[in-house]
């Protein structure tokens, strides 16, 4: 009987974002919390006594800015060497052989799979054959899984690969493949990356994305880790998600429904608040709250957001590693806002064609062309985890819904 380790999607010296305004917001921690994850999975797999650790791609975060983010890996696979564990990895479109133009040598017990065609790792002590692929350009657009060898029968046979598998939502569609592929190849497990939510795709036999190591931003919420995976006589046994994160991103939903005073709503979201940092189990918390629902306390969330957005940022910071990420009131006084106008009402038309606007060309570039000539002038490493001209639906749609809720205010203080 054996263990082993997978991970992924490491993004080592990856920013956090939304936090970086605050001056009370834990900078260091910030800073520091893809190592400090990291150093938890080292950490793991020393005291787990693993036979080997996997890490499937994405263990950069493009190129380095200088040799410190190579020094402390390499630091970190020489603690494992002197343990004796080996290291087997693959490259992603974050850290592909375009993407990394500075390199520093690899301790021995590591192996990197090359990226011109699938080679075999053999691990003979465990009768244990590796397969795997690395990424030779950020975006990879062909099946690599068509040139993966069939399973050794005499074998535990592992296939480790960076793929979007059949896509999945919010990540780009990079080494696209189908489960009945990797089925076919004969295998144990498939040991995936790139997709940072956990995810068990299948056990039969076992297909698993572990998700991110440390959540980067409030996309990425909820416990972040790896993978424990358990072997005997050439089967899995048992499959164990183990937490690594360092610091957790949260969306705290409330419903201000019964709460018939700013205080009262500020009691509830301290409760949501206390909810989700035992949820956190020790670690800082950073948190989106969103208000929504129907409220007569509406007008009053809207005309004074600014101040009692601050007064929620209070309510966090007396719980003690607790910090706002942004506060989203999405609140209403009544089910239909256009009840009250007449169809001949320029109020009526108004509000409804703010309602209607769906923002179907989801590019502030073709919404307000002087944007190209701002964007052309920015450096290209800022686009490198999208564009910030392309936002989501769900953010022009809560762009709108403020348009639409800063009118309503006006419309009604006239009227009274």
């Amino acid at each position: 009987m054996f263990t082993f380790l997978h991970a992924a999607d490491i993004h080592l010296d990856s920013p956090l974002k939304g936090l970086e305004e605050y001056q009370d917001a834990p900078l260091e921690q910030i800073r520091l919390a893809a190592r400090r994850a990291f150093d938890n999975l080292v950490q793991l797999a020393l005291d787990e006594k693993v036979a080997f650790l996997l890490l499937a791609g994405d263990l950069y975060d493009g190129d380095w800015k200088d040799y410190n983010t190579g020094i402390y890996f390499v630091s970190r696979m020489g603690r494992l060497r002197e343990a004796g564990i080996p290291v087997i990895m693959v490259s992603g479109n974050h850290d592909a052989a375009s993407q990394i133009t500075r390199s520093l040598k690899l301790p021995d017990n590591v192996t990197l799979f090359p990226h011109r065609k699938a080679e075999t790792h053999f691990l003979d002590h465990y009768e244990v054959a590796i397969h795997g692929q690395s990424f030779s350009a950020r975006s990879v657009m062909d099946d690599l899984v068509r040139d993966f060898p069939q399973a050794d029968p005499a074998l535990f046979n592992i296939g480790v690969l960076h793929t979007s598998l059949n896509g999945r939502v919010g990540h780009a569609s990079y080494a696209p493949c189908t489960l009945d592929a990797l089925k076919s190849k004969g295998y144990h497990y498939w040991a995936l990356g790139h997709i940072h939510q956990r995810e068990e795709i299948c056990r039969d036999p076992w297909v698993v994305f572990p998700g991110n190591i440390q959540g980067r931003h409030i996309r990425e919420t909820g416990s972040k880790g790896c993978t424990l995976v358990s072997v005997e006589e050439r089967h899995v046994t048992k499959v164990e998600q183990r937490e690594l994160d360092v610091l957790r991103w949260a969306l705290c939903w409330v419903d201000p429904a019964g709460c018939d005073s700013l205080d009262s709503l500020s009691d509830l979201v301290r409760n949501r608040f206390e909810e989700e940092r035992a949820k956190a189990d020790g670690r800082p918390l950073a948190v989106r709250l969103i208000v929504e629902g129907i409220t007569p306390l509406h007008g009053q969330l809207h005309e004074n957001y600014r101040q009692w957005n601050e007064e929620i940022r209070a309510v966090a910071a007396t719980l003690g590693d607790v910090w706002i990420e942004k506060v989203v009131i999405k609140s209403r006084k009544r089910d239909e806002p256009l009840q009250n106008f007449t169809d001949e009402s320029p109020l009526r038309a108004l509000l409804k064609a703010v309602e209607s606007r769906q923002f179907e060309e989801s590019s502030l570039v073709a919404l307000v062309p002087e944007f190209e000539k701002l964007r052309s002038k920015l450096p290209s490493d800022l686009f490198a985890d999208g564009d910030p001209f392309q936002p989501d639906a769900d953010e022009l749609s809560a762009l709108r819904d403020e348009v639409n809720e800063l009118l309503m205010g006006k419309i009604e203080r006239g009227a009274s």
